[in-house]
């Protein structure tokens, strides 16, 4: 049997006094009402997970005496104190020294908190029996004196996947020594009820002798309302570069909303350790690496001019007043201090990007082209541009059609990009951003990079494993497109699983207030291994999209835009890239002009 750590947090908290009946509610949140006046987390820390290397059996996280490695947590730039930026929640890593509490075994508990927004964001591990993930019902008590239900799962710290982990640390402490193997942090966000604001919540209830559930930190995450993304991009893996030293990355976006304030958003997703942005400006592309104007410098963590960015965390820079013109290149230039050898990117830029020369130090401030001779077909760390105000944004969640492989290099033609430029010149419905998160490769169901380490393979973690960062993260996210399936289809999964994968998708979206907006999967004979299998699984997850029994809010038939009509099982030729799977120019131009743009627009039916 486990041995229960309890702290002088939870003493207090038991004598605490008890909080009025609120109203009942029907369901698991409405059991009896919770006892305990509510408390910072930090006050009811009752477990120690973090041990110092010298003194390695001076924590116990799992109650077989193994802990965190302190010198791994700093070595990822997860030092005590640091405010950790995850799917956009600020969450603090705990304060307390090395062998003290340092988090709180869900059993009961009610957490003070404030904050509006779309979710919670827990900071968790679980730590069970057979390594299994450890699941437990909480509540969330609102100012307004409403309360809601939520589920929250903890993937286990030793066991638990790789592909949706905040962090994962080299070592594993005890009381015998150190010994190698990736202990893991989960980031794991549940809904709130839109617009109320929270004044606290219920943890879980023991999950029960051999399985805890650990809480290091809890935070209302920002759910972007106010600012429309104007740009973005996602992270499909974690790649060998350079090494880069002392150098200025100048990349090269394309904006599609427009508007007077701006920020940046920058990721190390998939990393091991920090990195440190010495600079940052934004600038409107003249020629080539060339600026439009003096480029504007960007800070961060309000004023600093850098940022050091923790392993598997993201940052934003404040926003600066600066026009971004709608339809529009933007040069954003990061000077990255130290020696880089490996960054979070996204590989299918389809657009030339500039660097600057070995040890040139910061020339982010630069507006003449000339100090960067080297070019980039890849987007390193820069994940989004996001303006203040404007109606939010549409999401399109894809893979390499989406990404606009085979389209013309620095044209911007991709089929969001169409769809961009439909909304921004058109005032009969709100003028939103379209966010374009095609990865190359991507498929619903299963990986393809796993989530972990220095990899070659950059078509991503699956469409479930990215909807929290690629989506329900995104900057007034409104209406997400789904436009996936091929390449689970073309590589053995079946319909019902792809089925079930859409289904997932749909629903998680919607407990997110989001509008879920599906489409078809166009047709690819003709491609070295579409065959007549393929086609079959293609045809029976079309079938499922279109008659979907209201799982999605609305449907686009991109199959019916793309196929030839004298065969459908194929790509029709003016479209086709003449790869026949990937079309072309032409074919994204039809894709992006095809849908109705009020299907996209939250309330409709």
């Amino acid at each position: 049997m486990r041995v229960r750590r309890r702290g002088p947090a939870l003493a207090l908290l038991l004598a605490a006094t008890v909080l009025p009946a609120a109203t009942v509610l029907a369901g698991p949140a409405a059991a009896v009402p919770h006892p305990y006046r509510p408390l910072p987390l930090a006050g009811l820390f009752d477990n120690t997970a973090v041990s110092d290397d010298a003194r390695p059996g001076a924590a116990d996280l799992d109650g077989a005496g193994h802990s965190l490695s302190a010198q791994d947590l700093a070595a990822a730039g997860w030092t005590p104190g640091r405010t950790l930026t995850l799917d956009g929640a600020h969450l603090g890593w705990p304060r307390p020294a090395a062998g003290t509490p340092d988090n709180v075994v869900a059993d009961g508990q009610a957490v003070a908190l404030r904050g509006r927004g779309g979710a919670l964001t827990f900071l968790v591990a679980g730590s069970g029996a057979a390594g299994a993930a450890v699941t437990g019902h909480g509540t969330v008590h609102y100012r307004d004196g409403s309360r809601s239900s939520y589920e929250l799962t903890a993937p286990d710290w030793r066991s638990g996947p790789l592909s949706i982990k905040a962090v994962a640390l080299p070592h594993i402490n005890g009381a015998g020594g150190q010994s190698a193997g990736a202990a893991r942090l989960y980031a794991v966000s549940v809904p709130l009820r839109a617009g109320r604001e929270v004044a606290s919540v219920v943890l879980p209830r023991n999950a029960g002798p051999t399985a805890d559930l650990h809480v290091f930190a809890v935070s209302v995450a920002d759910s972007g309302r106010g600012r429309t993304g104007s740009w973005a991009a996602s992270t499909a893996g974690y790649r060998a570069v350079g090494p880069w030293t002392d150098r200025t990355l100048r990349l090269v976006v394309h904006a599609g909303a427009g508007g007077r304030r701006a920020r940046i958003r920058l990721a190390n997703t998939f990393a091991a350790a920090p990195v440190d942005i010495g600079a940052a400006s934004v600038a409107v592309q003249g020629a080539g690496a060339a600026a439009d104007g003096v480029p504007v410098p960007l800070t961060f963590g309000r004023g600093r001019p850098g940022t050091r960015i923790p392993a598997g965390a993201e940052a934003f820079s404040d926003p600066v007043d600066f026009r971004v013109p709608a339809d529009t290149n933007l040069l954003v230039s990061l000077h990255l201090p130290g020696t880089v050898t490996a960054a979070p990117v996204h590989q299918e830029a389809t657009q030339v990007s500039y660097l600057s020369a070995p040890g040139s130090g910061d020339r982010t401030g630069e507006r003449e082209g000339a100090g960067f001779p080297e070019t980039l077909t890849i987007w390193p760390f820069l994940t989004g541009v996001d303006v203040d105000g404007g109606p939010g944004s549409i999401v399109a969640l894809g893979d390499s059609i989406t990404d606009g492989v085979q389209s013309t290099s620095g044209a911007n033609r991709r089929w969001p990009d169409v769809l961009a430029r439909r909304f921004q010149t058109q005032s009969a419905l709100p003028r939103y951003g379209v966010l374009n998160h095609g990865v190359s490769a991507n498929r619903i169901v299963t990986d393809r990079y796993q989530g972990d380490g220095v990899s070659t393979d950059t078509g991503g973690v699956s469409a479930q494993h990215r909807l929290e960062r690629d989506v329900l993260a995104q900057p007034g996210a409104r209406t997400v497109v789904v436009f996936e399936g091929i390449n689970d289809v073309r590589w053995g999964t079946g319909a019902d699983e792809v089925v079930a994968g859409l289904r997932a998708l749909a629903r998680r979206a919607h407990e997110r207030g989001l509008r879920v907006v599906a489409a078809t999967i166009t047709p690819c004979e003709g491609y070295a291994d579409c065959t007549p299998a393929v086609e079959a699984r293609r045809q029976a997850v079309n079938a499922f999209v279109r008659d979907h029994g209201g799982v999605f809010d609305a449907t686009l038939d991109f199959d019916a835009v793309l196929r030839d009509p004298g065969r459908p099982q194929r790509m029709l030729p003016a479209y086709d890239s003449g790869d026949h799977l990937h079309p072309g120019d032409a074919g994204l131009k039809a894709l992006g002009e095809s849908v109705d743009l009020r299907a996209l627009v939250p309330g409709r039916g």
